[in-house]
């Protein structure tokens, strides 16, 4: 079936990484950064010249598509959805992708900073791609394989399907977002207008990779009201507020219940900005637990180690605010076992060994599950994320839209 077809995953990705699509968490506009539509615009220009009639970019930047389905059966719609814009963690400006032909193993040094070294000690992935044609960045900035590598590869399945009619699916949706990165992937998405009964994110790593959970999240946020007075006349009257701020924070523990000293399936408390002045002080957390009722434990937990603080400033006081980000998408997915069970079988015909697993963050599919489209994530390739050492290998590109091709026919098959 792929024998005489030549994957265009990989030409896409180098051209699309060139464009910078990073976003703005402090941006309130949709989506946060225009930039973002250049990508987006062109994706939808694409699409058309492929044959996809309805492929367009509406005004908050998301594209949508549809591949018309040529089978008699009548077979759920499938959404496959990626995300066009970059992390705010790395520069995004000026990405030079590189392509590292038939990898053997050494240490890669990337030309532009010798500082940043692709070591195999560091990456064991490295030790799977022996052989493999490895794409890097050229050492100041990130790749961008997250997740230009789920859009190239979602549009090398509709060049395919496009190509061979001969492949028995039914109507399939194409989706690309802006803003996934700063959590703000499906504020403005049309899920009438997507039409779609089950989606496949393609935003994982490993060649193989199925991830059907996610963490639950809540954002809290603690301001910390001080009492301000003339520092030359403050004894006994001022409270700093940022003082107040920095015990809460020590207080935290330093072993536990963070993201450095956590992994598998333990959560955290995690400040990610603070802001202020002596008078008032904003810190904002985010909280992360993969059961939903860990996040009230947690946050309980948070507000008493404040209250600790506080009562030694009996003049002070504070506000605690906690806004839901999103929720593990395994409550909405076990409720639809044939979604993450068909993902298995193409995974299988695609040769590749299964590897479930769950993801210490959040996806586009974690909302959208919750918006009424069950929504799994697939392996898109992408290596060392949100780096300047961010690296994927073209055969597991290939391997992804390989896998979404199979997908398609066992959701044809099974109807």
């Amino acid at each position: 079936m792929f024998d005489s077809y030549t994957f265009t995953a990989a030409e896409r990705f180098l051209r699309y990484v060139q464009i910078d699509t990073q976003s703005d968490p402090l941006s309130s506009s949709h989506p946060t950064t225009g930039k973002q539509k250049d990508l987006s615009r062109l994706l939808a220009e694409e699409l058309q010249q492929i044959g996809l009639a309805d492929a367009h970019m509406d005004e908050w930047g998301y594209v949508y598509a549809s591949i018309p389905p040529n089978t008699e059966k009548k077979v759920p719609v499938i959404c496959f959805c990626a995300h066009v814009d970059t992390a705010p963690d790395c520069s995004g400006t000026h990405v030079k992708p590189i392509v590292h032909k038939n990898y053997q193993g050494a240490d890669i040094l990337l030309p532009d900073d010798t500082t940043q070294v692709l070591r195999m000690t560091e990456y064991p992935y490295l030790q799977k791609l022996t052989g493999h044609d490895i794409i890097t960045a050229s050492g100041t900035t990130l790749l961008g394989a997250d997740d230009k590598a789920g859009v190239a590869e979602i549009m090398d399945l509709a060049n395919f399907l496009m190509q061979h009619k001969e492949i028995k699916h039914g109507e399939i949706k194409i989706l690309f977002t802006p803003d996934e990165e700063v959590g703000q992937g499906t504020a403005k998405v049309d899920m009438q207008k997507l039409g779609a009964d089950f989606g496949y994110t393609l935003d994982s790593g490993d060649a193989g990779a199925l991830e059907d959970e996610t963490f639950s999240a809540d954002g809290v946020q603690v301001i910390i009201h001080g009492v301000i007075s003339h520092p030359g006349y403050a004894k006994g009257k001022m409270i700093n507020a940022m003082k107040i701020a920095g015990e809460i924070l020590a207080a935290l523990p330093k072993d536990r219940l963070s993201p450095e000293s956590t992994d598998g399936k333990r959560g955290f408390i995690h400040p990610v900005r603070i802001e202020g002045i002596a008078e008032k002080c904003t810190i904002d957390f985010i909280v992360r637990d993969f059961e939903t009722a860990g996040l009230k434990k947690k946050e309980d937990y948070l507000r008493t180690q404040i209250e600790e603080r506080l009562r030694t400033y009996p003049k002070a006081s504070f506000e605690f605010r906690v806004t839901e980000q999103y929720r593990n998408m395994k409550e909405v997915l076990d409720l639809h076992p044939q979604v993450v069970n068909y993902a298995k079988e193409a995974i299988s015909r695609a040769g590749l060994q299964l590897k479930m697993e769950s993801i210490r963050g959040g996806t586009d599919g974690s909302r959208l599950s919750f918006m009424g489209l069950p929504c799994p994530n697939l392996f898109a390739g992408e290596q060392a994320i949100h780096s300047k050492l961010e690296f994927i290998s073209i055969q597991d590109m290939n391997k992804a839209v390989e896998t979404m091709v199979h997908l398609v026919k066992v959701w044809e098959e099974n109807s």
